[in-house]
């Protein structure tokens, strides 16, 4: 039995039926269910008044337009009045919706400026609460990810995505204590988008000194104890895409990957796996420092490289798992899964997702598919596709011990050494456009300046669609733009 089971049956045999059924009601620690989040009116008062408050807000997330303060503080209260309903319902998430409700008042007190939740944001720990099904309403003033880069009030409900297999991987493989995988039920406009992550370092917040820190201390941000990603959103985008894909292609998906195509829930739990064992690759192996260079200017493909790692370190553990005689049932076919949908999700919709401007997802989705195409596991003849699937776990594996051996390398190379050495994994591989300059080699007053004047030669386009995705894309274009918005209960 799992820890959360033992939790779950230590608390049902230790729970004390009194009074009448209602007091037994009241008596439940679990919470509601986000089904009975959402039907609750207040979340649609809550839901109205954040999207009425959006409108007036500018991109930092304050409100300076002092006419549209009055409309601003009506819906605060009624946002308030909510959490304040929400939060003895809610008994995990208690003390984060209180302290959500004070940081608004808060906001409106102060004349709208620009919003500082770090309170709210300090005391919200969805990760303690890590069992299937539980259910979270948040509320923040934030941007999302691939949705608004404005700092805009958002609210969403949700429940966490945590089978047995994945809390038995996580506790004994791979920890990953920060990880949550989510289900959408209902959400802000600023989720009506391809946005697909929860994380706090998009919240609004301002850094301060921690309380008790000895005079000096630099102001901080509060500690990050999660980070979500929603399951149901990539799964329905997945499956949506892979369909499409597959009948453009005339590619025969073997039994078990064609089960995907039918299963949402087996395809969330898939991506669960995937999700958690590639965030905890960022910084784990033979790296250099913050491999995922955060906050720097550096050419578009070394993001391409770091993510590609990341699921390639997902793929080669799903191999390793498939293979391992002491792996159970049920964690063995989703780590086949694991491959199949890491395999499909880069080739088919990464690499023509988005714009041609130093988009390194697309890159790493050419880059795997050019790679298994040359190392001859995929066919693409008389205008049909067709892998060599008992061949290729190895040939990616490959390619995850390259870039791998890029990275162990970099620890003793100085930084534009580095980039020289990614640039020529890549493009030994992916053909670049004719007319870069990377390509021909830098110039020598280049080379002896700094390196941004070497970021500042890398083209946006550095590494063009090839025949192949430029005629894939004209098919596929309307089916990944309809994607927008999918959630796991969409028609897919």
């Amino acid at each position: 039995m799992t820890d959360t089971a033992q939790r779950a049956t230590s608390r049902a045999a230790g729970a004390t039926v009194i009074g009448e059924p209602e007091v037994v009601e009241d008596a439940r620690t679990e919470g509601p269910s986000a089904a009975e989040i959402i039907a609750d009116p207040q979340w649609s008062a809550l839901k109205a008044a954040a999207i009425a408050i959006r409108p007036h807000q500018i991109k930092d997330g304050s409100i300076p337009d002092v006419d549209a303060h009055g409309e601003a503080a009506e819906n605060v209260a009624v946002i308030v009045d909510a959490l304040r309903h929400f939060g003895p319902l809610i008994p995990y998430d208690s003390e984060y919706l209180l302290a959500a409700a004070t940081d608004f008042e808060r906001w409106r007190d102060g004349g709208f400026g620009v919003p500082d939740f770090y309170d709210a944001l300090d005391a919200f720990t969805p990760a303690a609460e890590r069992r299937d099904g539980v259910a979270h309403l948040v509320v923040f003033p934030m941007y999302t990810q691939n949705g608004s880069s404005d700092r805009l009030v958002e609210a969403v409900v949700f429940d966490v995505i945590w089978p047995d297999f994945v809390a038995e991987l996580e506790a004994t493989k791979y920890g990953n204590p920060l990880y949550l995988g989510l289900r959408f039920a209902d959400f802000t406009p600023g989720y009506d988008t391809n946005s697909a992550v929860l994380f706090p370092e998009s919240v609004a917040v301002t850094p301060r000194v921690p309380a008790g820190a000895p005079d000096g201390t630099a102001p901080q941000l509060p500690t990050f104890t999660w980070g979500a990603i929603f399951a149901d959103r990539e799964a329905a985008r997945f499956r949506r895409v892979l369909r499409a894909a597959a009948d453009i292609t005339k590619l025969e998906l073997p039994a078990d990957a064609a089960q995907l195509l039918d299963d949402q829930a087996l395809t969330e739990r898939t991506f669960v796996m995937w999700d958690m064992i590639h965030d905890r690759a960022h910084m784990r192996g033979d790296l250099p420092f913050d491999p995922f260079m955060i906050k720097q200017r550096m050419p578009f493909f070394l993001y391409s490289l770091e993510e590609l790692r990341c699921d390639l370190t997902a793929f080669r553990e799903s191999v390793v798992l498939v293979r391992d005689e002491g792996t159970d049932d049920v964690t063995r076919q989703h780590a086949q899964l694991v491959q199949y949908a890491v395999i499909f999700d880069r080739i088919f919709r990464f690499a023509i997702t988005g714009t041609r401007i130093r988009n390194y997802d697309a890159v790493g989705g050419q880059l795997l598919f050019a790679w298994m195409h040359q190392k001859g596991v995929l066919h693409w003849t008389d205008t049909q596709l067709a892998i060599d699937w008992e061949h290729v776990p190895d040939v990616v594996v490959a390619l995850s011990d390259a870039v791998n051996d890029l990275y162990w390398r970099s620890i003793d190379r100085p930084k534009g050494a580095h980039w020289l050495a990614a640039y020529e994994l890549v493009s030994s591989t992916l053909t670049p456009h004719p007319a870069s300059q990377w390509a021909k080699g830098l110039p020598q007053e280049v080379l002896e300046g700094p390196l941004k004047g070497w970021t500042d030669l890398v083209m946006d386009d550095e590494f063009p669609l090839s025949m192949f995705y430029e005629a894939l894309q004209k098919k596929m274009a309307g089916v990944i733009e309809s994607t927008a918005g999918i959630t796991g209960t969409s028609e897919v």
